[in-house]
């Protein structure tokens, strides 16, 4: 047997991380079984359809590295692989089951269902569709249909015995027929729901394993009922726990959890996103692997089992997935480094002239996060307000009267160096201290604090001055020694 899996978000939005890590475990499976992964848009809830948001999915997918054979833009012979461009498929498929009794056409109205709803409410009872329409006679409900009369197709649930089916990772999972409702099938616009599209589409598709979220475990036994039904065998479930914001809610794009766009877009590193993605709720052999945490795509695909699987919901740790991001981007080669990060310098840099592979180099192993680098960079695009009480540091003995000694004789020093490399500033300053017998930090560090305004900066002074170029060097050293001497 062909392994053959699906990934079918609906088109509401920016991909959010559950749906994402469920893109990414269908994926892993797929590949690890030298399977077909596929991409279906279940577009039929045509009320929640955001504009865009199809080819956001395909751009998703694509910078995530999901890249399916099969789907919407790149074909495949069972498609099409959009719900509404396959609306002529549902419909003879909800007749044969109105032919065989296991559905029936409804034509209660709105208003009617509301008004049963809250008399169900008012009497403390938990309402579910009661049937109303099952008992109309076969002939008298297709005359109403053919005549243009509004009607759904229900779901006609036993009313008695179990509705069951097997879960690789929950086992045996059951429910009372009599506690599950009948469901809209075919909705009165003719287009068909969730809970019908994706049965026939993924036995129309071959569909051999179903990798879902846990709230579809609730609805799966309804699903087999349909299953049986039309003479079907269902496919391997595999419904997978879900992701947390704390142990209290899911993560949900209407609380403002950032979607795998945001973070991308926030400085986070792609390979960083997918491996700390691909931990949440998914475990390694430990025999096998051990504490191993970094993982390249095809390690994923090696490693992926579903004996590694938790029951167990996962909490979306943003500090471990920072601690992921910062060791992915210590670990890239300088070049690439410099690549990711020009964008976020010119943030703040740009017509600046810098020496970005200089600064590259500074800040490679300091970046947690490039949205981060723009506000570390800053005082090298303008020097910030300081108050003079940083220049006393007790490591480097200095204090102000010191510290302005250091910037006096430092400013003609700088000022003689004809070729300003880091190189030659540094040997400048370093002599600066042997000839007039101070240690090296009583001339770094005033030099450093009046070029920067800060105490802690990506590289020393000798560095920062480098990157500024003499002419800004000098010019702050002056506005240092300016404000050492106002305040003596």
């Amino acid at each position: 047997m062909t392994v053959r899996t699906r990934f079918a978000p609906s088109p509401t939005g920016y991909l959010h991380l559950g749906g994402l890590r469920s893109a990414l475990y269908t994926y892993l499976f797929a590949k690890k079984n030298g399977g077909t992964f596929i991409l279906r848009i279940e577009d039929t809830d045509q009320e929640r359809e955001v504009p865009g948001a199809v080819e956001l999915i395909y751009k998703s997918m694509r910078q995530a590295g999901l890249f399916y054979d099969e789907g919407p833009d790149v074909g495949g012979e069972y498609g099409p692989y959009i719900q509404t461009q396959r609306r002529d498929t549902y419909l003879p498929y909800a007749m044969q089951l109105v032919e065989s009794g296991a559905a029936y056409p409804c034509f209660c109205t709105k208003e009617e269902l509301q008004q049963r709803r809250d008399e169900a409410t008012a009497r403390g009872e938990q309402w579910k569709y009661d049937k109303h329409c099952l008992n109309i006679p076969k002939e008298e409900a297709l005359r109403r249909m053919q005549s243009g009369e509004p009607f759904v197709i229900r779901q006609n649930v036993p009313t008695t015995g179990v509705a069951s089916f097997e879960d690789a990772i929950y086992g045996h999972v059951e429910a009372p027929c009599d506690t599950l409702d009948d469901n809209v099938l075919i909705k009165q616009d003719g287009l068909p729901t969730y809970n019908f599209a994706n049965v026939i589409d993924d036995h129309l598709m071959g569909i051999t394993h179903v990798m879902r979220g846990t709230e579809y475990l609730s609805s799966t036994p309804k699903y087999n009922l349909l299953y049986e039904a039309l003479g079907w065998t269902p496919p391997v479930y595999i419904h997978m726990s879900p992701v947390m914001k704390d142990s209290s809610r899911k993560l949900s794009k209407r609380y403002g959890d950032p979607s795998f766009e945001d973070l991308l877009s926030q400085g986070y590193v792609r390979d960083a996103i997918i491996n700390f993605i691909a931990l949440l709720g998914w475990c390694p052999d430990v025999k096998k692997y051990g504490e191993k945490e970094f993982f390249t795509m095809d390690e994923l695909i090696e490693a992926f089992d579903l004996s590694g699987l938790s029951k167990c919901p996962a909490i979306f740790n943003t500090e471990k997935l920072l601690w992921f991001n910062h060791e992915y981007i210590s670990r890239m080669p300088l070049d690439e480094y410099q690549k990711m990060a020009t964008p976020w310098f010119d943030k703040v840099l740009a017509g600046k002239n810098m020496d970005y592979t200089m600064l590259s180099t500074l800040m490679h192993t300091r970046t947690e996060i490039f949205s981060k680098v723009p506000e570390m960079i800053a005082f090298l695009a303008e020097l910030p307000e300081y108050d003079i009480d940083i220049y006393t540091h007790k490591k480097m003995k200095t204090d102000a009267a010191i510290s302005l000694k250091a910037l006096e004789l430092a400013l003609p020093a700088l000022e003689a160096i004809e070729d300003f490399t880091e190189e030659n500033v540094k040997a400048v300053l370093m002599d600066l201290a042997a000839k007039n017998e101070m240690k090296n930090g009583q001339i770094m560090w005033p030099v450093r604090i009046a070029i920067s305004g800060l105490a802690s900066t990506p590289g020393g002074a000798t560095e920062i001055a480098y990157l500024l170029g003499k002419d800004e060097t000098l010019r702050r050293i002056r506005l240092g020694m300016d404000k050492l001497q106002s305040n003596g």
